[in-house]
């Protein structure tokens, strides 16, 4: 049986998505980050060493990194998919074979750091300081948002947009694993950097997500990729 360690707002959504998309029996575990650290808690370290999720066990079988984790349940399971859904994992004849591989290291290998660093530089003036260090620390981080972070997000979000405008999905015109690994990144982006109507292909990109029913199942079951504002 599978099953799931889905940690709240976290990149975790992908595979629940995936899951859901496949119509696949599996176990879903949920855990809450702490509310004022925002970290996982302990409880993960005792299915994998990291403490991070998301983390899929399959009969003794423990699997860390979404990339990995998508690879696995659509080569293991792709026989048993739908119709509409026999290009997740392409075939290395496939055309869509190479531009999947692409994106699906893509959104880990060159993209989430940015976001991540956004999320780290924007929380650094709300964390508790002496009062003295408060407008250096406002600074700083301003200044690294404004000199490193942001001109690297918009050459992703207009990367992303040039691409998404010539294809329906990410590796073509068939939904893939590739689309799955890009979708948190895709909402993290339009959340935090991304102005409204700036990039209408990656918003119309979410909206064909979001508009599918196992993602709206996986919202359902895992709670929003985003945290709320």
């Amino acid at each position: 049986m599978l099953t799931l360690h889905h940690l709240e707002t976290s990149r975790s959504h992908r595979i629940l998505w995936l899951l859901e998309e496949m119509g696949l029996p599996y176990e879903l575990k949920r855990y809450q980050r702490n509310p004022q650290t925002r970290l996982a808690p302990p409880e993960l370290k005792a299915i994998h060493p990291l403490g991070k999720s998301p983390v899929l066990t399959d009969e003794g079988l423990v699997l860390a990194e979404s990339a990995v984790i998508l690879e696995y349940i659509a080569s293991r399971f792709g026989a048993q998919v739908p119709a509409d859904l026999t290009q997740l994992w392409p075939a290395s004849d496939s055309a869509l074979h190479w531009p999947c591989r692409y994106w699906l290291h893509y959104a880990e290998g060159s993209l989430m750091n940015w976001l991540l660093m956004k999320l780290v530089f924007m929380s650094i003036p709300k964390q508790p300081a002496p009062f003295f260090v408060r407008p250096i620390a406002r600074t700083l981080a301003a200044r690294v948002q404004e000199r490193l972070i942001e001109p690297n997000l918009k050459t992703a979000l207009s990367y992303i947009e040039a691409h998404l405008s010539q294809n329906t999905w990410f590796a073509g015109e068939a939904l893939t694993v590739a689309d799955f690994q890009m979708s948190y990144p895709v909402d993290a982006l339009l959340t935090l950097a991304g102005r409204s109507g700036d990039y209408p292909a990656l918003q119309a990109c979410k909206a064909r997500m979001e508009a599918r029913p196992a993602y709206q199942r996986a919202l359902q079951k895992g709670g929003p990729v985003m945290p709320r504002a």
